[in-house]
């Protein structure tokens, strides 16, 4: 079963509220998604980390639901 783009949108504010989140759907088949996300909560982390927080945020769907997703992630600008 597919993932929609809402859900992950969804899924990555509950676990980081301040995020600004971009979801786009790669193939339109609800299964490879790009997302870019911005959030305070990246300051001070790697990329790596960052990425692992937002897998953590999508409670074990990678894999399942959601086959592929690219990732851009950031802290803001001050």
């Amino acid at each position: 079963m597919a993932m929609n783009a809402s859900d992950i949108e969804r899924l990555i504010k509950e676990a980081l509220p301040d995020a600004h989140v971009e979801i786009r759907d790669l193939a339109g088949d609800g299964d490879h998604y790009a997302a870019n996300v911005v959030s305070s909560s990246f300051r001070g982390k790697s990329r790596v980390q960052q990425h692992q927080m937002i897998y953590a945020a999508l409670k074990g769907r990678m894999g399942g639901e959601l086959h592929a997703l690219a990732l851009q992630t950031s802290a803001p600008e001050d």
